[in-house]
């Protein structure tokens, strides 16, 4: 409780410290300890703290043995981290101020869409925080892998991930099929679009996404009427089945997405896969391609 009622106090000096003119010499000695704190800022940070499952995933595949503290408490969910197992190993945040500046964090890591208050009281602590957009195509997580790598000061471990991922896209890509349309469908009837990571994988799969074919763009609801009229050569879902029944999933027991279903194959991949940018993500690319294989008959017509 002292600790939290400390980070108030500070945060509010912060926030509502009264303006007014300085002298010209501490107005240079402000510029001095400015011109030193951008100093401090590049130097290769040795204590890490990320709070996005993105940035999570990206910091355990760079960070050097040591550099990286904590990762946020959705690193360890396998529904939506590629690296549950591996994000045991260190300590978990769930994404508080108050948490996270008694870590003593000298590098915070945070999603653009990370807690607004979260991140702009950390800034105000003086922590220095490092924010990513998320990955909306293969270039995306290319940039997001080397911005990352300069940030940690892993430059080499970076350029051997992008590596990586074009070897494994490449590889995907070599697999003969014809091109197919493919329906991507999830709870609640999502499916996504153009300008989004599923978008991108299934463009590097060389398939055709029906949702971008209908000019839909980003995550929209799409109607099982429309869906089951499109008649699309392959249904693909994330797999994911909630323990209990939900109306969010009451289309998967529909009759009709069943009898589509049957008609077209189905293929699941798992949204781990492609909620965040990664050689992992490559996984989605290989399991739509190898799926599109075995649908096509190997590559004949």
């Amino acid at each position: 409780m002292q600790a939290r009622a400390e980070i108030s106090m500070m945060a509010s000096r912060a926030f509502c410290r009264p303006r007014r003119s300085l002298p010209i010499g501490l107005m240079a000695g402000g510029l001095l300890l400015a011109a030193a704190g951008s100093a401090t800022a590049a130097e290769t940070p040795k204590r890490v703290v990320s709070m996005n499952v993105c940035t999570d995933q990206m910091a355990m595949l760079l960070a050097r043995d040591g550099q990286l503290h904590s990762v946020s408490y959705l690193a360890s969910d396998p529904a939506t981290s590629a690296l549950a197992e591996e994000a045991r190993h260190f300590a978990v945040n769930h994404g508080q101020a108050e948490e996270v500046f008694l870590m003593q964090p000298d590098l915070v890591l945070a999603g653009n869409y990370t807690t607004r208050a979260t991140v702009g009281l950390l800034r105000q602590l003086g922590i220095r925080v490092e924010e990513f957009q998320p990955e909306t195509s293969f270039d995306d997580v290319r940039a997001g892998l080397r911005r990352m790598g300069d940030i940690l000061d892993r430059q080499n471990r970076a350029e051997a991930l992008v590596a990586e991922l074009d070897r494994k896209l490449a590889q995907a890509r070599a697999k003969p099929h014809r091109n197919i349309t493919i329906a991507t469908y999830f709870a609640n009837s999502y499916t996504s679009g153009a300008g989004t990571l599923v978008d991108a994988v299934v463009a590097a799969s060389g398939l055709t996404n029906l949702a971008t074919k209908l000019g839909l763009s980003g995550t929209q609801q799409l109607p099982l009427e429309l869906l089951v009229m499109a008649k699309p050569d392959m249904l693909v879902d994330s797999e994911a089945r909630y323990a209990t029944p939900a109306l969010a999933q009451q289309t998967f027991v529909h009759p009709a997405y069943r009898m589509l279903a049957t008609e077209t194959g189905r293929v699941s991949v798992p949204a781990r896969y492609t909620i965040c940018g990664a050689p992992f993500t490559a996984t989605a690319v290989e399991m739509l391609t190898e799926a599109a294989a075995n649908r096509s008959g190997g590559g004949q017509p």
